[in-house]
């Protein structure tokens, strides 16, 4: 009877930590703020387009993108770590709150799959 009772408080502990973690994972899936994000998209429109589909064939959809991935490949070619010649011009101009709207917005961006051709 004993084990049980050690059981059930281990789960019961588990279930609370648990409940503590969802809220901080909710938190920072929206760190940035996809209105002033969507401002921001407008200079990446060109190549990336406000919708996040591509415009040019060099340039990746960012549409429904993860948003912490984007933030970091971001920032990694604020940092220099990630090359691409007009990814170092546009970049440059842009400060981290920037980088964290873009990623909100761009990952807001609902996408769908149409038919799967050849099914």
């Amino acid at each position: 009877m004993n084990s049980v009772r050690r059981a059930f408080a281990r789960g019961a502990a588990l279930l609370a930590s648990t409940a503590l973690w969802i809220p901080c994972v909710h938190e920072r899936a929206q760190a940035g703020d996809i209105k002033a994000g969507r401002e921001t998209a407008e200079k990446c429109a060109i190549c990336h387009g406000l919708d996040g589909l591509s415009k040019i064939a060099e340039a990746p959809n960012l549409a429904g993108q993860n948003e912490r991935y984007l933030v970091e490949q971001l920032s990694a070619f604020k940092a220099g770590n990630r090359k691409n010649e007009m990814m170092s011009i546009v970049i440059q101009e842009l400060s981290p709150d920037d980088i964290e709207n873009l990623a909100a917005y761009y990952s807001a961006i609902e996408i769908t799959v149409g038919k799967i051709p050849g099914q």
